[in-house]
């Protein structure tokens, strides 16, 4: 769920065992706050926060620049940021206490406990169990079934659960790994199933009360009163996103609820070094609590599936791992031969890392209302040197330039002579697409003719539409009524009689993050009544 935050693209870090670790150093590093303050000018970043525990105790808490680049106000310890993927730890860590508490096992098949879950193959449904929704394993492809709640929704869990089952399957069962957030929901829908409670009850009352998380919220209209949130905000009137002048985004862009267990809850840099202790902690509380087991601490970052091992040339080569994998709502990968547990996380106009150092008894959280990539993980790689007494590059200002030439080669992409269109076509009239059109997994469109522009409605994005320019032969680009959408190409298949067969769509910038999953539509004519 994101941008090209590097959270997917370059590191969500990884795991290998370490032997033995010297102790950490004192934090945080000198010099820190000018260093994050300079680096909020550097990139145009409008607000930080961080958060770092040691030894249990937390050593750092803090929040930089603004909320909001339109109505600017202190970001402070106690405002909330989205922390986007982030949230899939406390998904894995609530099924581990309905584990804990005897209700169910990891390796339960989830039809056992949800007689209409269906994935696509009858034998994978059969198999699926419960560690399965949270591994990335599934056959689904990269970003499967994301536009079921990119940019919005209007669907409940249960309607993501009913449609998962009409989703084609990419590779084998347990063959691959691929990232996905709809399983994730399928998990909320689990836990409801399983504890009788929301997902949201459940993550509130079972896990961030008792953490002591009092100002984190798992609801979008509880996400902060008055500007005790950080708003979110991205470049988006460039030739790509990513590109462009920093704007603040408007509220449609917060991640829908009901892909909450996924990616939905904000916190703070105060609430997330509460989060980190229990890490730390191995799930105990002060006083005589657990809120989870020991068992289940060991089960939540114990390795899973391999994932691709990031790899950099130059200066930043070491930032690369010999090892990468995912567990349970964790990615667990080695840096400078260390185990690192970690996830990343990203909502439009928002991204995080929450980072551990489990050899060393270290832990931070980082975050930004924005979403510039080279700022967070250049962070993340200095504080990482530090705990560990290396000396590494100027990681934000090489992060920087790697992310430049990303966008950059992919403007020049956009803009190269073969990407001109031919001025051929439209084959047909413009009132022979008008229709409505479905797709088995997303539903239905309907085309329509808008004083001669073809112009796209989405049922299940409330009040998103999109005009559609002839781009060259039966394929045009979508120019969607609100910015920051990701256009697509729209191509309109024909059959033999002349009539529209099938309509296929294509994210037409070569840096669209992976949750504009438009490949994967496949829309065919819905005859009439």
């Amino acid at each position: 769920m994101t941008r090209f935050r590097l959270a997917k693209a370059v590191p969500h870090f990884a795991a290998v065992l370490c032997l033995i670790a010297a102790p950490a150093a004192a934090a945080p590093p000198e010099g820190f706050d000018a260093r994050v303050d300079s680096l909020l000018d550097r990139f145009g970043a409008p607000g930080a926060s961080v958060a770092i525990v040691e030894d249990g105790k937390v050593t750092y808490a803090k929040g930089f620049g603004v909320t909001d680049l339109n109505d600017p106000q202190p970001v402070n310890a106690d405002t909330n940021f989205a922390i986007g993927s982030v949230t899939k730890a406390f998904t894995a860590t609530a099924l581990s206490i309905l584990v804990d508490d005897g209700k169910l096992a990891w390796d339960d098949k989830v039809i056992d406990h949800m007689p209409e879950f269906r994935m696509s193959d009858p034998w994978v449904t059969r198999e699926f169990t419960v560690r399965d929704l949270l591994v990335h394993r599934s056959g689904l492809g990269l970003g499967a079934g994301d536009l079921l709640f990119v940019p919005r929704s209007n669907l409940t869990r249960a309607d993501v659960v009913d449609r998962l089952g009409r989703i084609p399957l990419k590779t084998s069962f347990r063959s691959d790994y691929a990232y996905d957030n709809i399983l994730y929901m399928v998990a909320g829908q689990l836990i409801t199933r399983i504890s009788g409670q929301s997902w949201e009850d459940f993550v509130q009352s079972r896990i961030l009360a008792p953490a002591g998380m009092t100002r984190s919220t798992v609801w979008n209209e509880k996400r902060g009163p008055g500007k005790l949130i950080a708003d979110p905000h991205a470049r988006i009137n460039g030739p790509v996103r990513g590109l462009g002048d920093m704007e603040r985004l408007d509220d449609k862009w917060i991640v829908s609820q009901v892909a909450a267990p996924a990616g939905g809850i904000a916190a703070s840099a105060n609430d997330m070094a509460k989060w980190i202790q229990v890490q730390l902690a191995r799930g105990d509380l002060p006083g005589e609590a657990r809120l989870y087991s020991e068992d289940q601490a060991a089960e939540l970052w114990n390795p899973v599936v391999l994932m691709p091992a990031p790899s950099y040339a130059g200066m930043l080569q070491a930032a690369s791992a010999m090892f990468n994998t995912y567990a349970l709502g964790w990615n667990v990968r080695d840096y400078r031969g260390e185990r690192v547990v970690m996830h990343g996380g990203g909502v439009y106009g928002s991204i995080t890392r929450l980072v551990i150092l489990p050899e060393r008894n270290v832990g931070f959280f980082l975050a930004t209302n924005s979403e510039e990539a080279a700022l967070l993980t250049g962070l993340q790689f200095e504080l990482l040197d530090h705990y560990m007494d290396a000396q590494g590059p100027d990681w934000p200002e090489e992060f920087g330039k790697y992310i430049d030439d990303h966008f950059g080669s992919a403007a020049e992409a956009l803009a190269a002579p073969e990407e001109k269109p031919a001025d051929v076509g439209p084959s047909l009239p413009i009132a022979r697409y008008v229709g409505t059109y479905e797709d088995p997994w997303f539903g239905k469109i309907t085309i329509t003719d808008d004083k001669g522009t073809l112009k796209v409605a989405f049922p299940h994005w409330p009040g998103v539409t999109a005009h559609l320019d002839h781009w060259q032969y039966d394929t045009f680009v979508t120019r969607y009524d609100e910015e920051g959408f990701e256009p697509a190409y729209v191509t309109f298949s024909l059959g033999a009689k002349g009539q529209v067969d099938r309509i296929t769509m294509k994210a037409k910038s070569p840096a669209a993050d992976f949750s504009w999953d438009y490949r994967d539509l496949l829309f065919r004519p819905v005859a009439a009544d």
